[in-house]
C-alpha cells in the first residue's frame, strides 16, 4: 500500500502514465487506470490486445528490485510456469523511468493474463486442489533459481522495515514486542532449499487466473512482493481468507488446497502446525504497511473514496493492533 497522499495525487491526474506509456507502442485513447495499491496499474491496448502498465515510485520500489523481479518471472516462463510476460519498450528496454519534480517514476509493461479470477464463495474443492498444485510447482522452481544479476529482498529486510515503522510510531510498543517474538522464532527455523526460497507472497485469488481448458492451470500476476522467505508463508497468505472463516466448508477447501500442494511438494505436519506463527508475521507486515500508508502529507481536497479507504485502513490497523495482545 502506497502513501495515501501519493495515491490521491496519482489518481487525480494520469499525466505521468500518459508520459510513460509513450515508451511502448499503444493505441491512442485506450489508457485507463486499473488498480492503485502499492503501485499504479493502467490497462491499455495495442492492436486491440490488452496490456498493463505498472508505475512505481522510486522510494517505494527500487530499479534493482524490479530487475530481480523480472529476471525471476522470465526464469519461471522459461521453465513452463504460466505467468504474465514483461514487454520490452520501443527502445528494447524492460524498464523505463521518468524524472519529475516529485521524484522518479519506474514503469514496466506486462501482457494480460489468460483465464478468469475465481471467487472465495464459489471456488470448488477441485479448483482449490489445482491452486495448491500451482503454488507447489512455483516453489519447486524456486528451489533451483539462482539470480544472475540482482537479488530480491529477504524476510530480514522486511523485519528491518517493520522495526523502523514501529519505532516512528511511539505508541506501537505491542507491535514492536510482537515483532521481537516473531523474529526470534523465525531465526530458529531451518533455511535449506527444501523449505526456504523466493516466494510470491501474494498468491491469492485476485492475482491468479484460472484456465479450465488448459489442464486447469493458473496464470500468475503481481510479483512485486516476492521475497526470500519460508515457502509455508506463501500457503498461509494464499489461504488467508479461508483460514479466517474457520467453518467446516472452509476447512474442507483448505485441505483440498493442501492435498494439491502435497502432491508436488513435501509438506510436513509440523509445518502445518506453524501456520498461526506465520500468520503473526503476515499480520505484522500488513500492519506496518498500513501505518506507512497513513503517514501522508497535506491533502487539499479529499475525494470520497479516500475517506472510505482511510476509514477501512484505520479499522484494519486497530484489529491487527488488538491481535498483538494475544499470547503465543
Amino acid at each position: 500500500m502506497m502513501d495515501l497522499g501519493n495515491m490521491v495525487r496519482g489518481v487525480a491526474s494520469d499525466a505521468v502514465a500518459q508520459s510513460l506509456v509513450k515508451f511502448w507502442e499503444y493505441d491512442e485513447g485506450t489508457l485507463k487506470l486499473w488498480r492503485a495499491s502499492s503501485n499504479f496499474v493502467y490497462a491499455f491496448e495495442r492492436n486491440q490486445v490488452q496490456y498493463f502498465l505498472r508505475i512505481s515510485f522510486e522510494q517505494d520500489n527500487s530499479i534493482d528490485q524490479i530487475i530481480a523481479e523480472l529476471e525471476f518471472i522470465q526464469y519461471l516462463q522459461l521453465n513452463g510456469f504460466p505467468s504474465v510476460t514483461p514487454i520490452r519498450s520501443i527502445s528494447g528496454k524492460l524498464i523505463e523511468t521518468l524524472k519529475t519534480p516529485e521524484g522518479t517514476y519506474i514503469a514496466v509493461v506486462f501482457s494480460a493474463a489468460n483465464g478468469i479470477n475465481l471467487d472465495t464463495d464459489t471456488i470448488s474443492a477441485k479448483q482449490m486442489e489445482e491452486w495448491g498444485k500451482s503454488l507447489a510447482s512455483f516453489h519447486c522452481l524456486s528451489k533451483t533459481f539462482e539470480p544472475v544479476s540482482e537479488r530480491r529482498k529477504s524476510w530480514l529486510d522486511t523485519v528491518q522495515f517493520m522495526e523502523n515503522v514501529f519505532k516512528e510510531h511511539q505508541g506501537e510498543q505491542l507491535a514492536l514486542q510482537e515483532l521481537g517474538r516473531v523474529t526470534n522464532w523465525l531465526q530458529s527455523l531451518p533455511t535449506n532449499k527444501d523449505v526456504f526460497g523466493l516466494i510470491h507472497y501474494d498468491f491469492q485469488l485476485d492475482n491468479i487466473f484460472f484456465e479450465e481448458n488448459k489442464n486447469h492451470s493458473f496464470n500468475v500476476i503481481d510479483f512485486d512482493d516476492a521475497m526470500y522467505h519460508w515457502y509455508v508463508l506463501d500457503i498461509v497468505t494464499a489461504l488467508d481468507d479461508f483460514i479466517e472463516e474457520n467453518n467446516p466448508h472452509s476447512k474442507l477447501l483448505i485441505q483440498s488446497f493442501l492435498n494439491g500442494y502435497h502432491s508436488k511438494m513435501d509438506l510436513d505436519r509440523n509445518v502445518i502446525a506453524q501456520f498461526p506463527q506465520f500468520q503473526k508475521y503476515a499480520n505484522l507486515y500488513k500492519f506496518s504497511k498500513i501505518l506507512k500508508s497513513l503517514d501522508y502529507g497535506e491533502i487539499n481536497e479529499m475525494p470520497s473514496w479516500f475517506v472510505e479507504l482511510r476509514g477501512k485502513l484505520v479499522r484494519v490497523a486497530e484489529e491487527l493492533r488488538q491481535s498483538f495482545q494475544k499470547t503465543w
